[in-house]
């Protein structure tokens, strides 16, 4: 029951409009589950072979989002079913997930990851390449990919001022590519962005979509 309550708290401290990824990365199925019944629909996970062996069993309406850097070769076992991939950092796997989107049928929704921390072990675009890519003319060719937004991680620190400029950053360039690119695509509306310790700031910058783990599943790693 202690899955359900905390969940139940944590979304009463929330605006309904944000969406809450529940990250269930480590976490045994049972767990997953009680979220699930719990009324969570999203799940966030970060090893590609997790995120298989749990949509295998789990109910399949669970909506699975790919929160971690995403490896090329490893798209074509996600494609299927994914609704996510959060980590979109190169035209290389933009193409490939096109590629495997093509092969399953289906578009596949995507963010594209900007590099806004001063750590330099986050991975990220900048401005110039996320632009670059989007004027390209093999993006223009894409039709089983849909980016629908950007996705941003703060610097680790205590410093809030500097998480919140970081955080106002990724919504600065989330608002230049809308009003260049997408500005007739409704669904270029998405920027996730917080979590556990930074989702407040987060929300209050203009965060559709947060991606929680401890505060749902709790601290035990199981």
């Amino acid at each position: 029951m202690e899955i359900r309550e905390n969940l139940n708290s944590f979304l009463s401290t929330i605006p309904p409009k944000v969406k809450l990824v529940a990250v269930s990365k480590t976490k045994p199925m049972d767990a997953i589950q009680e979220a699930y019944d719990a009324g969570q629909r999203i799940m966030g996970e970060n090893k590609v072979q997790d995120l298989v062996a749990k949509a295998e069993v789990l109910p399949t309406d669970i909506e699975w989002h790919f929160i971690g850097h995403m490896q090329t070769n490893k798209v074509k076992f996600i494609a299927p079913f994914v609704q996510l991939i959060h980590a979109v950092d190169s035209m290389k796997l933009l193409k490939e997930i096109n590629k495997q989107g093509a092969k399953n049928n289906r578009i596949i929704n995507c963010l594209l990851q900007f590099h806004i921390a001063q750590e330099s072990t986050k991975f990220g675009l900048d401005l110039d390449k996320a632009i670059n890519i989007l004027n390209s003319s093999e993006y223009k060719t894409f039709e089983n990919l849909r980016v629908v937004g950007v996705m941003g991680m703060a610097t680790y620190t205590d410093d809030e001022t500097q998480i919140r400029n970081e955080f106002k950053k990724l919504v600065g360039n989330f608002k230049l590519l809308k009003s260049i690119y997408f500005s007739d695509r409704s669904y270029f509306k998405e920027i996730s962005m917080g979590m556990s310790d930074d989702y407040k700031i987060a929300i209050d910058e203009g965060s559709t979509m947060i991606r929680i783990g401890t505060k749902i599943f709790g601290e035990r790693n199981y």
